[in-house]
């Protein structure tokens, strides 16, 4: 029996990337998504790729989405943290909203989808957590202190997590992307794309998101049992942590 791999986001952008490599790698794979039925349903006619609908800011709904994969699938063996949210502004006009929904989606959302796959995890003395967090979580950015502390945040809870779990055979990682070519990147002027962006990173060019994808592989693989509380930069040399 194949293993069961649970990505949150997955059904777009670098999110779909890591599910197609998983199902390719011949692992079970369920995908989350928040808001967009549309998109969801076309990934599924795509791939064959089950997707569910859940808010990963409640917890609640997690621990029930959980179950629900759990009890179509089996047991979520790993799980790839990668739902993610921007509200970008400046620290003198952000609100608290703007500061509290990017903490609850990208930081707390770890947390919800960790803590109730964490026990089966222990059990079985298996286990694959990997988070996505980002460049702008090592170095910071300009209006972003939300999503550069949440980002922080999860490479600090990635190095607490992966000491409780390296007894119990669970790794837990975490991957920092730089600028990754997806959708989002495409509606950058070509001007700022060439003027501003690309001269930052040494390689000349944006990762895609197949090479994020194919790093989660090798993270949820057996060869990879002995790297725990690892960041992953891959960002062409932008920044080297």
């Amino acid at each position: 029996m194949s293993r069961v791999a649970l990505v949150t986001g997955g059904s777009r952008g670098i999110g779909a990337a890591i599910s197609k490599a998983l199902q390719a790698a011949g692992y079970s794979v369920a995908a989350t998504y928040a808001g967009n039925d549309e998109k969801a349903a076309a990934f599924t006619a795509e791939t064959g790729i089950k997707t569910y609908k859940w808010d990963v800011a409640d917890y609640d709904a997690c621990a029930a989405g959980i179950a629900q994969v759990e009890a179509d699938i089996g047991p979520v063996e790993v799980l790839v943290n990668n739902a993610g949210i921007t509200r970008d502004a400046p620290f003198h006009k952000m609100t608290p909203q703007q500061w509290s929904e990017v903490m609850s989606t990208n930081l707390s959302g770890v947390f919800n989808m960790s803590h109730p796959i964490w026990p089966g995890m222990r059990e079985r003395k298996f286990g694959r957590i990997i988070t996505i967090s980002s460049i702008n979580g090592q170095k910071g950015q300009f209006a972003q202190t939300n999503y550069a502390a949440a980002k922080a945040g999860d490479i600090g809870f990635t190095k607490a997590l992966a000491q409780e779990g390296a007894r119990a055979g669970i790794t837990v990682n975490v991957i920092c992307p730089g600028y990754i070519n997806t959708e989002m990147m495409s509606t950058i002027p070509e001007k700022v794309m060439n003027d501003v962006i690309l001269p930052q990173i040494p390689v000349g060019r944006l990762g895609e998101p197949e090479e994020i994808a194919r790093t989660v592989v090798f993270l949820a693989s057996d060869d990879a049992g002995f790297i725990t509380g690892s960041t992953i930069s891959a960002n062409g040399g932008q920044y080297m942590a």
